[in-house]
């Protein structure tokens, strides 16, 4: 089983950064995409971005290309998203979750496996 614990959520004004981290425990990302999730308040939750097992391919929604980084450290088991230029509709609870590598649609929440509890972000105006 595989067990992830988000990290770095908090209060910021409009304009700031904030790194949120996903942390896996119980068995390694080998073999995992990694996704990022947000949902606010009365919307359903919304794919931002993905990571393929290797890193080496990426994928966004568009509201945050080029503002949002995702990168992983495999040795570390910890996916990384460096969130830069927030804005306020950038304010949900955010959340990681793991699937098979090569599995359809990264953007789909149902194909992933494992999620973790999720980390408040609330971007200020």
């Amino acid at each position: 089983q595989v067990q992830l614990v988000e990290s770095g959520g908090g209060l910021v004004q409009a304009g700031g950064s904030l790194r949120l981290s996903c942390a896996a425990s119980g068995r390694t990302f080998r073999n995992y995409a990694v996704g990022w999730f947000r949902q606010a308040p009365g919307k359903e939750r919304e794919f931002v971005a993905a990571i393929s097992w290797s890193g080496g391919t990426t994928w966004y929604t568009d509201s945050v290309k080029g503002r949002f980084t995702i990168s992983r450290d495999n040795a570390k088991n910890t996916v990384y998203l460096q969130m830069n230029s927030l804005k306020p509709e950038d304010t949900a609870v955010y959340y990681c979750a793991a699937k098979s590598d090569g599995t359809l649609d990264i953007r789909d929440p149902r194909l992933y496996n494992y999620w973790g509890q999720g980390t408040q972000v609330t971007v200020s105006s």
